[in-house]
């Protein structure tokens, strides 16, 4: 995923890209994550990488409660976007 195209894509209605925003950091995280998975499949042993995505997952899963209590709709359509979650239906 390339992330000036997710730019757009979340900010399509908006004048200016924010970096602050939570979404674009759940996103810079998501990245970070997948990236360090796919280096823990080859190097199993790597515990500082494997503490280092740990401290990534708190984060993002932080910044994920807080978007979901802030505004439910923008937290729906984000983790739809990146694949995040299963759906489920509440």
């Amino acid at each position: 995923m390339i992330k000036n195209a997710f730019i757009s894509v979340i900010f399509q209605e908006k004048k200016e890209e924010n970096k602050g925003s939570a979404e674009f950091q759940i996103f810079s995280f998501t990245n970070k994550i997948r990236k360090l998975t796919s280096h823990l499949e080859l190097h199993r042993k790597d515990y500082l990488s494997q503490r280092g995505l740990r401290k990534i997952l708190g984060k993002r899963q932080r910044l994920l409660s807080y978007l979901s209590k802030k505004d439910r709709v923008r937290y729906k359509k984000l983790i739809s976007h990146l694949d995040i979650r299963e759906s489920k239906n509440r």
